[in-house]
């Protein structure tokens, strides 16, 4: 079973507007729902491909019982600590005459010691009964400390279990402190980490490797149009954008999680999840909601997905 946790749930609501401009009422053409935070995406994907899988987290209030409702629908197993506050509602609005989006987050979740305890024994239990893998990241909820996922992928990988990571800032740098399988950085993220820019491909290469020889850590890079870059602990790939309408990019990236998280599960070669991955993050890019995606879309999109032998070895 692959284990997901989501310390800061989320519900993401998108708006798509003509452009945007200050001062003024703006009306949306459309809305849409998604899920929000970055391993419940992931489950939320998995659901969609029939992959099971057990969200683990924080959760709170009405907006945190519609969530872990969606993620239900799509098969996915729930076993959420629920806290004081609510689960954010994040904003997204889309300008549709392409001149970008933005996201608007607001802090919800209350979480005090006794809940980050309640987490991490549910979290012990699903290692210790059987999680062939598990994805974690996103930000962490106020007064909880970025550490909670040293922790938590420390005592994975302690078990031999894959942990695939992503998230920014002090959480990012306390998870990678914790050795996971994977890490899925942006470029702002991956400059983050090293404290230098990231100017190209091959410098994108250069940290990255860095990075996995001091941690053992692979990576996935992601570059935006550029495309993405997998370094692995002896083969690196570029990964060309596949050429898809764009009606949203949120979430895209963690369709990228479920993808290794699904084979890292089944012991598969990581070629495939990282076909998966991308097929998955591409027909993501395709829908309106944050993570959403449809399996006939994933499932066209693998064959295209170019693993383009890079670097030393390539």
């Amino acid at each position: 079973m692959i284990v997901t946790v989501t310390p800061n749930t989320a519900i993401d609501r998108t708006l798509f507007v003509p452009s945007f401009k200050l001062n003024q009422t703006i009306r949306a053409s459309r809305v849409a729902i998604g899920m929000g935070g970055k391993a419940a995406d992931a489950s939320w994907v998995l659901g969609e491909l029939g992959i099971p899988s057990l969200a683990l987290g924080f959760a709170a209030g009405q907006t945190g019982q519609q969530m872990e409702a969606m993620l239900q629908s799509r098969g996915v197993t729930t076993d959420f600590v629920w806290v004081q506050g609510e689960t954010r509602i994040n904003t997204l609005i889309v300008c549709e005459d392409g001149s970008g989006q933005s996201t608007i987050t607001v802090e919800m979740l209350t979480v005090g010691p006794a809940d980050v305890e309640a987490l991490l024994a549910r979290y012990r239990t699903a290692l210790a009964e059987g999680a062939t893998c598990v994805v974690m990241g996103g930000s962490v909820p106020p007064h909880a400390s970025p550490s909670i996922y040293t922790q938590m992928i420390q005592e994975a990988v302690e078990r031999g279990i894959p942990v695939v990571f992503d998230a920014s800032g002090a959480a990012l740098r306390a998870g990678l402190a914790g050795g996971p399988t994977f890490i899925k950085p942006n470029r702002t993220e991956l400059e983050e980490i090293v404290g230098h820019p990231i100017s190209s491909i091959e410098t994108a290469y250069r940290a990255a490797c860095d990075i996995q020889q001091s941690f053992g850590t692979s990576l996935v890079v992601t570059l935006g149009e550029e495309g993405a870059l997998a370094v692995l602990p002896d083969r690196a790939y570029r990964i060309p954008p596949l050429q898809v309408e764009v009606s949203s990019t949120a979430g895209a990236g963690d369709g990228v999680l479920a993808g290794l998280a699904a084979v890292l599960s089944r012991g598969r070669p990581l070629e495939d999840g990282l076909r998966l991955g991308f097929a998955a993050a591409g027909a993501i890019l395709m829908t309106p909601a944050t993570a959403d995606c449809r399996r006939a879309d994933v499932e066209r999109l693998v064959p295209l997905v170019e693993l383009i032998p890079y670097g030393e070895g390539g």
